[in-house]
């Protein structure tokens, strides 16, 4: 099993374990892997090295990183932040789909029961919502979370 450092067009890096370098460039090729934060499958592959565990040696990875280094830690530390709030968000709502702009005024009416709710609506549907008092805020969600959550 290979694991391979990944990046998206948008700059998240991820990792993505494979059979073979051969195999992760056939699913590339077939569109098969995706960024889990943005769903795009523009994928390439970074530059890695091997790690080998040696009894009494030095990983390369354990000496302190250098600028560039703190910035991608910083970077995967970030994301990984991003997508812990995001499920937290996800856990704590109701998907209402379609019926986000109709339930939202239901609610702010008092015409539905008070809970906290997300789905879709167009920018003009938001800014329809906004005028009219009720606070709404767009979350782009990353479309590893779109499916079920485990």
């Amino acid at each position: 099993m290979k694991v391979l450092d990944l990046q998206c067009p948008d700059g998240h890096r991820f990792e993505g374990w494979f059979a073979s370098a051969d195999d992760f460039e056939s699913q590339r090729e077939r569109k098969l892997v995706e960024c889990p934060m943005c769903g795009a499958n523009e994928v390439t592959r970074l530059p890695s090295a091997p790690r080998l565990n040696l009894s009494g040696a030095r990983a390369a990875s354990d000496t302190p990183p250098r600028a560039q280094g703190e910035h991608a830690e910083q970077a995967a530390q970030w994301q990984a932040q991003v997508m812990r709030v995001m499920r937290e968000v996800l856990e704590n709502t109701e998907n209402v789909g379609d019926r986000f702009v109709e339930e939202a005024r239901r609610i702010h009416y008092n015409e539905a029961p008070s809970r906290n709710i997300r789905g879709v609506a167009s920018v003009e549907d938001a800014q329809a919502l906004v005028e009219e008092g009720i606070d709404v805020m767009p979350l782009p969600v990353p479309a590893a979370l779109k499916g079920p959550l485990q």
